[in-house]
């Protein structure tokens, strides 16, 4: 019998790079989004006791490099890279899917601690489809009353940003921050404009300007707020009519410097938070 997870992707609405921490890493201040661009797992009993992954992206390692070696499939449209979180997010529904598969009955405190081990990102892909984040990305403070009411295009650009590299770009500043949660909430795009940032943003646009490129096409298509997306490479706009956000998701699709574009509406990134909870 095969049983399947599916694995949404994330946006980040603003991100503050506050200080680097004694271990080395970073404090950091974020809202996630989850967004209805996804991949898929899938898990089969296996012929001998091995626990092998196998995966529709030949780019990607199946060994024990990868955060999802289960006995699992991966079918992975989401582009690897890209700063959408699709790795972590794999993990965490490979969490999901072989607790399920071997019933183990896991508790979600359980799945948690084990998502916190392998990676920052990887609980909030079992949680709350918004949620601000502290810490490293992994103390959630879950925004379940949370609609993103816009029409959404994501764009990657074709280039990878290396998170280390992206780290050694930013400047840390907790010195007169805007509480990320509110700007996000009034769902004012003059406000976020203003008060919605991400401090890896212009320091990668000028190192990959193919970035800023994509960024500027989001603009001038009509986008209400246009931003990169955690240490990139995507670009995000939200826009306030679905006819222009299509158009600029078709447009950016057909370059040669964009890997992907997608279109969402505002209905489908509601499916894709699951309800007014979340789980």
């Amino acid at each position: 019998m095969i049983q399947t997870r599916r694995a949404p992707a994330k946006i980040n609405l603003g991100l503050h790079v506050l200080r680097r921490r004694p271990d080395g890493f970073h404090d950091l201040a974020t809202v996630f989004q989850r967004i209805p661009w996804e991949d898929e797992l899938a898990a089969r009993p296996a012929s001998d006791e091995r626990i092998a992954l196998t995966c529709s992206d030949p780019a990607l390692p199946t060994d024990d490099d990868n955060l999802v070696v289960r006995a699992a499939r991966l079918e992975k449209p989401l582009p690897a890279g890209a700063g959408l979180g699709g790795g972590s997010s794999d993990a965490a529904a490979a969490l999901r899917l072989l607790s399920d598969f071997w019933s183990l009955d896991a508790t979600d405190e359980t799945l948690r601690k084990l998502a916190a081990r392998l990676g920052s990102d990887v609980p909030f892909f079992l949680g709350a489809p918004a949620a601000y984040a502290t810490g490293r990305g992994d103390v959630l403070h879950p925004m379940r009353d949370y609609r993103l009411p816009f029409p959404l295009v994501v764009a990657v650009p074709d280039v990878a940003v290396s998170t280390p590299d992206a780290y050694r770009l930013v400047a840390p500043s907790n010195q007169d921050r805007p509480d990320l949660r509110a700007v996000v909430r009034s769902n004012d795009p003059a406000r976020w404009r203003r008060e919605l940032t991400n401090d890896f943003e212009e320091p990668v646009v000028e190192a990959y300007p193919v970035i800023g490129a994509v960024r500027a096409t989001l603009r001038e298509s009509g986008a209400a707020y246009a931003a990169l997306s955690g240490s990139g490479s995507a670009v995000f706009g939200v826009f306030e009519g679905n006819a222009a956000a299509r158009t600029a998701a078709r447009q950016l699709a057909e370059r040669d410097d964009v890997r992907a574009a997608r279109f969402f509406s505002p209905q489908s990134t509601l499916r894709a938070q699951g309800g007014a909870n979340g789980s």
